[in-house]
């Protein structure tokens, strides 16, 4: 009696790296959000963006503790509210606010840098230092710049400013991953994204500043340049963005900054480009477009 032939390995079954219906649904989701709020509620977006920036800094916190960096996360997460609301509010005449909104974004980021370091006080002296610097790195990077997103759809007609901000950086990461794939070649950043290339920059700078040519001549009726300019300010600046959370991923060495978002990572997967163009952006329109 022969043996018989053993069984050949089954093939590996090749699926997707992301949860693609899972993807799409949230995706989906949040930009039913985003449209709804900025057509009928303004409030609604920056309680939306303060409630994200929230999350983002809790998955930068989480990601520094992998480095043996513990940032106060708690006062953190209530400052960064705090910072967007009240910037809002203040630019926009909300209530009794008697402080201009630059007045109340010192504040709030003195009293959130403060209070940060003060909470680090019960666990005594040993590694204070690097401690007290992942939470002004957190403030910093995530509440203070964060903060120009209220004060973008504070701006006359802020909701055209923020679509159009928004779909600048939208068209700079699809120019940015259609000429990539289809042309790239030479690496932008080896050594923080290896998967960057020059001829994906270069699609992302033709996308961004035709979009924003197109929509400053629509949405803000500005000339085409300025939104030429504006677009070309979020393509580098989004670029950036995207190379200081990899580099962030890379250092602590994680894929994702979370799994909040099923099919897309963590929050910050998401808002990285965003996050560091809100600033510039928002500088480009208070300068050339009128009511900024």
């Amino acid at each position: 009696m022969t043996d018989a032939p053993a069984p050949s390995p089954a093939t590996p079954k090749r699926t997707a790296g992301r949860n693609l219906p899972a993807a799409i649904g949230v995706g989906g989701g949040l930009i039913a959000l985003v449209v709804v709020t900025l057509a009928w509620w303004h409030w609604g977006f920056i309680l939306l963006a303060a409630t994200m920036l929230a999350l983002g800094a809790i998955e930068v916190n989480s990601a520094l503790r992998r480095l043996g960096m513990h940032a106060a996360v708690v006062p953190i997460v209530l400052g960064t509210v705090a910072m967007i609301v009240g910037t809002y509010a203040a630019a926009t005449g909300v209530g009794l606010w008697l402080m201009p909104w630059h007045a109340v974004l010192l504040m709030c980021l003195g009293s959130t840098v403060l209070a940060s370091l003060i909470a680090r006080f019960p666990r005594g002296h040993e590694n204070f230092v690097r401690d007290a610097s992942a939470s002004v790195f957190i403030i910093g990077y995530i509440a203070l710049l964060g903060s120009f997103t209220a004060l973008i759809l504070a701006g006359e007609h802020g909701g055209a400013r923020m679509v159009t901000f928004l779909l600048c950086v939208v068209a700079s990461d699809t120019g940015g991953y259609v000429i990539g794939v289809l042309f790239g070649r030479t690496p932008l950043a080896p050594r923080i994204s290896p998967k960057k290339t020059w001829e994906g920059m270069a699609g992302s700078v033709l996308f961004a500043c035709v979009a924003g040519a197109l929509l400053a001549w629509w949405l803000l009726d500005a000339a085409w340049w300025i939104g030429a300019l504006l677009g070309a300010v979020c393509v580098f600046f989004g670029t950036c963005g995207d190379l200081i959370e990899s580099a962030i991923k890379r250092d602590v060495g994680i894929k994702d900054m979370s799994s909040i978002l099923p099919g897309h990572g963590g929050v910050m997967d998401r808002l990285d480009s965003m996050l560091v163009a809100a600033a510039p952006a928002w500088f480009v329109m208070y300068l050339f477009v009128p009511g900024g």
